[in-house]
């Protein structure tokens, strides 16, 4: 950030949760470079609540450039975008955006995480349940096929015969195609008899490979489970509050 810019905040930087400093006459884009910069000082997460998810994506936009390398610092839990009792899931990209920020959260020592009230509002999962649903594959690993779908079912993921979306998977042959939650690509996991011999990532579209990777990981496809297990202590609970 240039110099001329490293005083915007002077010695206004709260310390304190008990401190309630207020910034004015902050014109256009002047209060995502403040809070840029309240980024770079800060010592630990910066939480910033916005009033809508427009706004949240604005100053996201906004912030990134400001941060530059840093952007990567930068997350944003998006809203689910759906009513209480809208007859339809979030779309599938904001289930994989999400669960890519719960997973990272528990690990984050800085930054900044921008949530828009409504998603404030919303029960999290576990971090037990994020963090233990999820594994991983590398190159050398044993990979008993039947298992492996199985594992891949009960974490939510859906089979079909060709992987385009997340939560998708597909058996073909040696080869196992995976769109996991979280990843910006595909992976196509190639066996020789049950070892994995390559992992690449792919254009789900050409369906041609891109990058070789050594490892990867795979998040659990929604955010609570959606087992046989899961269905029943679901049932469970409603059943309770139903009586209550």
């Amino acid at each position: 950030m240039p110099d001329s810019y490293s005083s915007l905040l002077g010695g206004n930087l709260p310390k304190l949760a008990e401190t309630h400093p207020h910034w004015g006459r902050l014109y256009g884009a002047s209060l995502s470079l403040a809070i840029a910069e309240l980024t770079r000082k800060r010592r630990g997460l910066v939480l910033l609540l916005t009033p809508d998810s427009h706004t949240a994506d604005t100053l996201e936009h906004e912030i990134r450039f400001f941060l530059a390398q840093k952007g990567d610092q930068l997350l944003h839990l998006p809203d689910w975008e759906t009513l209480p009792y809208d007859l339809f899931s979030p779309h599938e990209d904001i289930i994989s955006s999400r669960l890519e920020i719960l997973h990272r959260l528990p690990s984050l020592k800085s930054g900044l995480l921008i949530l828009p009230v409504s998603t404030l509002l919303q029960r999290l999962a576990p971090i037990d349940y994020i963090q233990g649903t999820g594994f991983d594959l590398k190159t050398g690993d044993l990979m008993d096929l039947p298992e492996f779908r199985r594992q891949l079912e009960s974490a939510g993921y859906h089979a079909v015969t060709q992987v385009i979306s997340h939560g998708e998977f597909a058996l073909r042959g040696s080869l196992v195609d995976v769109f996991p939650m979280g990843a910006t690509l595909p992976f196509r996991v190639d066996l020789f008899d049950d070892e994995i011999e390559s992992i690449r990532s792919f254009d789900p579209e050409t369906q041609k490979s891109i990058e070789k990777l050594n490892a990867i990981n795979l998040l659990p496809a929604h955010e609570f489970p959606l087992d046989a297990e899961g269905i029943k202590a679901f049932l469970c609970v409603l059943e309770e509050k139903q009586m209550s």
